[in-house]
C-alpha cells in the first residue's frame, strides 16, 4: 500500500511540475511576443522621425530663401534637429523631440510673414507631408505606448512578473510629451493645407 501511495504522490507532483513549466514556457511566450510588438512599435516611431528629420532641412532652406533675417529661429530648428538625431533612449528622445516640434512650429509660423513664402509650392508640399509625417507620428506614439502599457501590466503582475524576473524582462519607457497638456494634442497643428 504504502508503495503504491508514494508512487501516487511522486504522479501528481510530476503532473503539477509539468504543468507549472508549461504555464511558465506560456507565459515566457507572451512576454517575449509582447516585447517584439513593443520593439517593432519603437522601430515604427523611429522611422516617422527619421522622415521628419529629413523633411526639416528642405524646410529650413525654402523659408532660408523668404526669411534671410530669421537666423536665429533656422539655427535654432537645424541644432534641434541635431540634438533630436542625438539621442537614443525613449525618454531623452521625447524630450528632445518635444523641442524639435516647438522650433519646427516656430519655423512655420515664419510663412505667415512672408505671403509669397506661403504661396511656394515646394514649402506647401513639404509643409503638408511634414503634417502627414506628424499624424503618422501620434499614431504610432499612441500604438507604441499601449504596447508598452500591455508588456509593462505583463512585466509586473502575478503570475507573469515571476516569470519576468527570472528571465530579466525589464520595464520600458512610454513616448510622450512632458506634459499632460501636450500629450492630448497634435505634435504640429499647421492649420488646413489644400
Amino acid at each position: 500500500m504504502a508503495a503504491i501511495e508514494v508512487a501516487e504522490v511522486m504522479k501528481i507532483f510530476l503532473i503539477l511540475v509539468a504543468a507549472l513549466a508549461a504555464v511558465a514556457a506560456v507565459l515566457y511566450n507572451r512576454l517575449i511576443r509582447n516585447r517584439n510588438r513593443v520593439d517593432t512599435a519603437w522601430s515604427d516611431i523611429d522611422v516617422q522621425l527619421q522622415r521628419r528629420h529629413d523633411l526639416i532641412p528642405n524646410l529650413v532652406k525654402a523659408v532660408d530663401q523668404y526669411a534671410n533675417y530669421e537666423k536665429a529661429t533656422l539655427t535654432a530648428v537645424t541644432e534641434l534637429r541635431a540634438e533630436a538625431m542625438r539621442v537614443s533612449g525613449v525618454d531623452e528622445r521625447g524630450k528632445a523631440e518635444e523641442q524639435l516640434s516647438t522650433g519646427v512650429q516656430k519655423l512655420i509660423a515664419l510663412a505667415e510673414s512672408y505671403p509669397d513664402l506661403k504661396a511656394n509650392e515646394n514649402f506647401l508640399s513639404l509643409q503638408k507631408q511634414l503634417v502627414e509625417t506628424e499624424d503618422y507620428l501620434q499614431f504610432a506614439r499612441r500604438y507604441y505606448n499601449g504596447s508598452v502599457r500591455d508588456y509593462n501590466t505583463m512585466t509586473e503582475t502575478v503570475p507573469s512578473n515571476l516569470v519576468a524576473s527570472s528571465f530579466g524582462f525589464d520595464l520600458r519607457s512610454y513616448f510622450q510629451k512632458s506634459s499632460d497638456d501636450a500629450a492630448n494634442v497634435p505634435l504640429i497643428e499647421f492649420g488646413d493645407i489644400e
